[in-house]
């Protein structure tokens, strides 16, 4: 009898940070599900990031780690349920010590991940993590630096990220779907990531009003929507903050004439399902390596450099200089290059 060793396989991805980076991680758990369609393919993440998995038939299952409450009592538990699994490949897309601990107590015989991790002398395969300089010509996608893990495992062409709403999360929003519509996320965890509220309403005052225009966040992202919607002329603008989950927003966006993020979350799940998107930088920049990937779809920031841009890797609460012109100053023309 012939064993086919490929079915054997038993892979555990492994990225406990954000919305976004899960969203990106996923193009990691297509290819080898491409390559390897018979082996067990897991992913641990954190508790509040399930939601973007599932009904995601690529996986056989997902592993919560419950981050806020009792931390360190909630890894310890998940160490030993990864111990149980038998894991022949464990890989580790997050950066910092706590996923390094889960990979190197997993019991894996091979682990992968970044050399930046303070538990990477454990790796098996350690790559390096490689962040373009600030205005590469041709910046690294953070989906480039995810398959880089896997090259040796896989091929050297990454899979696109993906998310996967259900028929159900389709026939939820269908009652948005009555007329031509235009997606706003307008919100961002960090100040300087975020397009300022009256550069917002000016964009808005600019659609046609033809297209209804639905605000989309978190229910905390509210009260941006609502100072939005009493200063704009628009008035087919409608707040859905905090009324739709993660694939039923992702849903939205796919059917959009076009959608609008900051750097942030919603433009990762307009790239996973393929959605038209623009993105705006404000802080930070398109070589960090999360532009959008979607097929129609363009990068804005200001069109000339500041000495201060980027100011660092991720946001802050507040612009360093004070005058946050990295994104006062870009102009609602660039935002409208596809009408």
């Amino acid at each position: 009898m012939i064993l086919n060793f490929a079915s054997l396989k038993k892979f555990l991805v492994i990225q406990t940070a954000f919305i976004g980076d899960v969203v990106l991680a996923t193009g990691v758990v297509e290819k080898l599900r491409t390559y390897y369609p018979a082996a067990t393919i897991d992913f641990l993440l954190r508790k509040g990031n399930e939601g973007l998995l599932k009904d995601n038939l690529k996986l056989n299952n997902v592993w919560i780690w419950d981050k806020k409450n009792e931390k360190n009592k909630n890894l310890l538990r998940i160490i030993k349920l990864i111990r149980l699994q038998k894991y022949t490949h464990v890989i580790n897309l997050h950066r910092f010590s706590s996923s390094g601990l889960i990979t190197f107590l997993s019991g894996a015989p091979y682990k992968i991940g970044f050399d930046k991790n303070p538990f990477s002398f454990c790796y098996t395969t350690k790559i390096r993590h490689i962040i373009s300089k600030p205005f590469a010509e041709n910046p690294i996608h953070e989906t480039d630096r995810n398959h880089a893990l896997i090259a040796h495992l896989t091929d050297t062409e990454k899979a696109l990220p993906k998310l996967y709403p259900s028929e159900q999360d389709y026939k939820n929003i269908s009652q948005y779907q009555t007329h031509p519509y235009i997606c706003i996320a307008s919100a961002s965890v960090w100040f300087t990531k975020q397009f300022p509220y009256e550069k917002w309403i000016e964009l808005i005052d600019r659609l046609p009003s033809s297209y209804q225009i639905f605000l989309l966040g978190a229910p905390a992202d509210e009260n941006l929507a609502q100072q939005i919607i009493a200063n704009t002329q628009h008035k087919n603008t409608v707040s859905l903050c905090g009324k739709l989950n993660f694939l039923e927003s992702a849903a939205l966006m796919k059917n959009a004439v076009m959608n609008y993020a900051n750097d942030s979350a919603p433009l990762h799940f307009a790239s996973a399902v393929n959605a038209p998107v623009t993105e705006i930088y404000c802080s930070t920049v398109p070589a960090f390596g999360f532009y959008p990937l979607s097929e129609k779809s363009k990068s804005v920031e200001i069109a000339e450099q500041l000495s201060c841009r980027p100011c660092g890797l991720h946001g802050y609460a507040a612009c360093p200089e004070g005058h946050f012109n990295c994104a006062k100053k870009i102009h609602s023309d660039q935002l409208l290059w596809w009408l």
